[in-house]
């Protein structure tokens, strides 16, 4: 029961942690879902390191100095808790992210990581130690059962409850809770064993070495769940919201499916071979489907669907090719280093080498390409069944990438997502336009032809609510002050008068580069044009207040505003920031979550005044819909002529909704 009890434990904590650390640094980083890639990518590395660790102690050392050392390395970590990362790490704008992601990480819970990474396969050792013929594996299974537990209460239980500082110290409460456990189960086992054995690990259950072909088989399974679990969080998150609700889903089917596998008595993996190409065909589908790439319900379905198939596959036929006791703890090595491969393939190496997400695509075929290595034993159905799936996830992944490139003028990637240029229409045409997207979002379009270049486009005319809290604004004869967050191609430059100034926030680098190499806003505005690098927040934070007339809170996240940009402080900050009577405007354009009652909540609470402006697209489609929530603690503000004409409507208050906060935030109270 020690054992058991210390292994679940560990695994609750292991998985606690993550999303509790990435929730904290999350704002820093400007609330990019790769911020929780990144994270895993961490994760998954010290996830290596821990079992590194248990394979070297439990082969090299006997069981005395494996318990003094492993006391006392429990120690160290004990007294460097918490594990709160403190505002010297925060970012000044402009740093390279994943590699300061990394550092703080493993500044702040590297050590205390390791150690509960090592302890599965280490209590495995032990207990394979003590109690030959037992079958240690089992553990493995629970291992994943609580860190199921784990993922997903932190959503449902932890973060609706617990404010931040909370967690932490929960946290690291139960961590002193398990080192003590652990060092006890430590000690326990030398008093039982008088002699070290031959070996690390019992001799009873002695088997042949695992030849290399067997590791990189390893390998290659671990590392292409791993990278199938990145890719497909990267897809389900780019165009909701970056928030452990839909961080954590993919990773609790992740666990379920090694908890079946490597329970032992209900996989067989000439059973799952059908389920697992079936839904790999059923992902193909969607990938190459445009008409239903906004049909949440469905995407998230087949997706979540197809990764817990594919996984349960691969880890299956990890367990099928366990090797003998005496090489457990290098099996679970090669496990781990499969899982930081994928990760590293995904979250370091995609960014580098592709400029879009085609890493999704080549994952499906290498899942593609395990299962039918497996089925060319199966006989002649099996074999030729995952030749064709195999055949068919190629072509989408090649006919995805194809479609990707049409129109496009420029493709950037990088830590903060897929940037895309795309040219329509011929040049001297009255409708050549320039668009930027991120993802398979718009963040502004441009006609290039002389006679309407100036035009504010896309979300930014004159009838959408930004343009007519500006033009409202521009009644007043005094020159303006006002604040974006969220760059875009600059549209609302155009909007600027000779005196003006406009001062821009945006935190990544490929847009500011874009907007002012492929489009003319920022170049051609009669105002002062000022671009702030970094998270617009900490950049707000540090600054003394702007007196603006007009903010605009437009910092698109895929089709969602980052969560941090849109709680109770950050609504204080920016109305700190705005003059008396000025104006925050709040874009909530999103097919998925209704935030107009979030942000008219969060005015209120402020004593603040909110209105909506609903801009829907014209007969054709010659305008893009968009809504503007704007806020002033000035009622009159929001009554001037501009804003009235253009449809401007007051808020009913939604009962039962709470505010999101730096502490809180609640993605299904806000599902449409």
């Amino acid at each position: 029961m020690l054992h058991a009890a210390v292994i679940a434990l560990s695994s609750l904590l292991l998985f606690l942690v993550q999303p509790l650390i990435a929730r904290l640094i999350l704002p820093w980083f400007g609330g990019s879902a790769a911020v929780w890639t990144t994270c895993l990518l961490f994760f998954q590395s010290a996830l290596l390191a821990g079992y590194a660790y248990a394979h070297a102690s439990a082969a090299r050392l006997g069981p005395r100095a494996q318990a003094a050392l492993h006391v006392a390395l429990l120690s160290v970590a004990v007294a460097l808790l918490p594990i709160a990362p403190d505002a010297r790490w925060q970012p000044a704008g402009g740093e390279e992210p994943v590699s300061a992601i990394l550092l703080l990480l493993a500044a702040t819970v590297g050590l205390q990581y390791l150690l509960l990474a090592s302890t599965s396969p280490l209590v495995q050792a032990w207990f394979a130690r003590e109690r030959p013929g037992a079958n240690p594996y089992r553990l493995f299974a629970l291992s994943n059962l609580a860190s199921l537990c784990a993922v997903v209460g932190y959503p449902l239980v932890v973060e609706p409850f617990f404010s931040n500082g909370e967690q932490v110290a929960g946290w690291s409460w139960l961590f002193v809770l398990f080192a003590l456990l652990c060092g006890a189960l430590a000690w326990r086992g030398v008093a039982r064993l008088s002699v070290r054995p031959a070996s690390g690990i019992h001799a009873a259950a002695a088997g042949p070495a695992p030849q290399r072909g067997e590791v990189l088989h390893w390998l290659a399974l671990a590392a292409t769940g791993s990278a199938l679990l990145l890719a497909v969080t990267n897809h389900i998150t780019q165009n909701v919201a970056a928030i452990p609700l839909l961080w954590l889903a993919p990773l609790a089917l992740y666990l379920v499916s090694f908890i079946v596998a490597f329970d032992g008595r209900s996989y067989r993996s000439e059973r799952f071979w059908g389920p697992a190409l079936a839904s790999l065909a059923a992902m193909a589908w969607l990938l190459a489907d445009l008409d239903r790439q906004f049909d949440l319900p469905l995407q998230l379905g087949v997706f979540l669907a197809g990764l817990f198939a594919a996984c349960l596959y691969c880890h299956g036929e990890l367990y099928r090719l366990r090797p003998a006791l005496p090489h457990l703890t290098a099996f679970y090595l090669a496990v781990a280093a499969g899982g930081a491969l994928g990760g590293v393939l995904v979250a370091v190496a995609a960014p580098l080498v592709f400029d879009a997400y085609h890493e999704l695509g080549l994952t499906m075929i290498a899942a593609a390409l395990l299962v039918a290595r497996r089925c060319a034993s199966l006989g002649a159905v099996a074999r030729y069944a995952s030749l064709l799936a195999l055949m068919a996830v190629t072509a989408t992944a090649i006919y995805d990438g194809l479609r990707f490139r049409q129109d496009v003028r420029i493709a950037s990637r990088n830590f903060y997502g897929v940037l895309r240029v795309k040219e329509l229409g011929a040049p001297g045409e009255p409708e050549h336009l320039r668009r930027l997207l991120h993802g398979v979002i718009l963040h502004g379009e441009q006609y290039q032809h002389p006679d309407h270049r100036a035009l504010p486009t896309a979300y930014y005319q004159e009838t959408s609510g930004i343009g007519a809290a500006l033009l409202a604004r521009r009644e007043q004869p005094a020159p303006m002050r006002v604040g974006i967050i969220g760059l875009g191609v600059g549209t609302l430059a155009a909007y600027g008068r000779p005196g003006d100034v406009y001062r821009f926030y945006d935190i990544n680098p490929r847009v500011v580069d874009l907007a002012w190499r492929e489009f003319s806003y920022l170049k051609d505005s009669a105002a002062g044009v000022q671009v702030e690098l970094g998270d617009a927040r900490l950049s707000l934070e540090r600054e003394a207040p702007q007196g603006y007339d007009v903010l605009a809170v437009d910092a698109f996240s895929g089709d969602a505003i980052p969560v941090h940009l849109i709680t109770r402080e950050a609504l204080a900050l920016y109305l700190a920031h705005v003059k008396p009577a000025g104006i925050v405007a709040f874009h909530v354009s999103n097919r998925f979550l209704d935030l107009v009652p979030l942000v008219a909540r969060l005015a209120r609470e402020q004593g603040a005044h909110a209105r909506v402006v609903y801009e829907g697209p014209a007969d054709g489609g010659a305008r893009t819909q968009s809504d503007w929530v704007l806020v002033s603690r000035d009622a009159t503000a929001l009554e001037a002529e501009a804003i009235e004409v253009a449809g401007a409507q007051d808020i009913a208050d939604r009962p039962g909704l709470r505010p999101w906060t730096d502490d809180y935030s609640n993605l299904l109270q806000v599902l449409k």
